[in-house]
């Protein structure tokens, strides 16, 4: 008997895991347009198998996964395996209206919102960190032993990714045992966010064909090196110039992205129950762990919440296209699509608002007095999942941002996680969600 082929159609839930049903492929015609069936409390499971009660869906309800083609992934099958093939969702009401608590309409909203009152569009990487679940000895950091000991998954997984259209940049080790980094060509708007999660996937997919496990969780050990997501942002005007570039200005940064980033520090606390919102989060994103130790805007420095990367000058490149933002301090534990749909609303509102132009720090933030911290603006990032959930409930405007639905439900997942992991101490809660994510 031939097995059949499978397509399925997902969604990236409020705790970032992939859910959703798979059917026949020769079935994927007829079902285009009406997708297949979805129960509102799935949005209310959390990451590690419970339910979270209460939530506001309860047993009553249902909404549709409506496939979008253009997400279509197709890993193809080695010998004695089945291909993954996968469409990401929109998830709508049974009458085909988009739903409050869609990640995908939160993103595709503050997109909308961007360009009406700003007439910019963004583009969007997300770079991911990951580590191999491998009980070998780790080769060196950053070592081409190290890249040379996880082959054939290392050109195997980045020919994937070239196939699935997802446009790798390079591969390369990185400092925790067994930790890669794979960054991605950007992407216009909402396809940026598609890509993180059909990443991820990918990945998963590759590691699992070597009986492997790659996980991308925050930490995987309290004393190491986390797993980050760097979210890199830049803005075109109606004509596809660069908005962020301007030579004239400190590090090139135009009077529009100096608002546009103050919008963001502005809200740093509550964005960050979004950007990093594991129980296991908050301790990667401590000072000298070379994620994000300060909020803060900062020129080549890795300890900044926002950080302007390099400009390079070699064979003739363009500074203006390399001029981008580069949030820091989000992890994988994050939906793509409420992370960066909450960054961008920040943003625009930092322009709207006419904020003042934060000053760019150029040294590290560890080191400042009070009065140079004050000077900088900087700030401490929440030290914890709880104090983070409560930055979100005492900003209104980034709570506001979220329908009371989707809010609710959020919030409630998050308390579940933090109730199941309620008396483990730090390496028992990092292995809790080294086997989620």
């Amino acid at each position: 008997m031939t097995p059949a082929e499978l397509v399925a159609f997902v969604c990236c839930d409020l705790g970032a895991i992939v859910r959703g049903r798979s059917l026949p492929a020769s079935e994927l015609s007829a079902r285009l347009n009406a997708g297949v069936g979805w129960t509102p409390a799935n949005q209310a499971l959390t990451p590690l198998g419970t339910l979270a009660e209460p939530n506001p869906f309860g047993s009553v309800g249902d909404v549709r996964l409506i496939a979008d083609p253009a997400t279509s992934v197709r890993v193809e099958a080695g010998p004695g395996e089945s291909a993954l093939e996968f469409m990401l969702c929109d998830i709508s009401d049974t009458g085909g209206e988009p739903w409050d608590c869609c990640p995908r309409r939160f993103l595709r909203e503050a997109l909308k919102e961007l360009e009406d009152e700003l007439g910019l569009r963004l583009l969007a990487s997300f770079e991911h960190e990951f580590q191999l679940l491998d009980q070998t000895p780790a080769p060196a950091a950053f070592s081409l032993e190290a890249l040379r000991r996880s082959e054939p998954f290392a050109a195997e997984v980045m020919t994937a990714l070239i196939e699935a259209g997802l446009q790798p940049e390079f591969i390369t080790s990185e400092f925790a045992p067994h930790q890669f980094e794979i960054p991605l060509e950007p992407a216009e708007g909402l396809s940026s966010a598609d890509r993180a999660i059909a990443f991820r996937e990918i990945v998963r997919e590759l590691a699992r064909r070597h009986e492997l496990r790659a996980s991308f969780a925050p930490l995987l050990d309290p004393a190491g090196a986390g797993n980050g997501v760097h979210i890199h942002l830049s803005l075109l005007d109606a004509a596809g110039r660069p908005a962020l570039f301007d030579a004239a200005r400190p590090a090139c940064l135009s009077e529009l992205g100096g608002r546009f980033a103050a919008g963001i520090l502005s809200h740093a606390p509550a964005l960050i129950a979004l950007t990093a919102p594991s129980p296991a989060s908050a301790t990667r994103l401590e000072p000298h762990r070379w994620s994000a130790g300060a909020v803060c805007l900062a020129r080549q420095n890795r300890e900044a919440l926002l950080r302007i990367p390099p400009l390079v000058g070699l064979a003739g490149a363009e500074p203006g296209p390399q001029l981008r933002l580069e949030y820091r301090g989000a992890d994988a534990a994050a939906n793509p699509y409420l992370a960066l749909g909450a960054i961008v609303r920040a943003g625009v509102r930092g322009v709207r608002e006419g904020l003042a132009v934060p000053p760019i720090l150029d040294r590290d933030p560890a080191e400042l007095d009070e009065a140079e911290a004050a000077r900088y603006g900087v700030g401490a990032l929440p030290g914890s999942l709880d104090e983070a959930l409560g930055a979100l409930a005492a900003d209104e405007i980034v709570r506001g941002w979220m329908p009371p639905l989707l809010y609710d439900a959020y919030v409630a997942v998050k308390r579940a996680e933090l109730e199941a992991v309620a008396g483990l101490d730090l390496e028992e809660v990092c292995g809790r969600y080294a086997a989620v994510y």
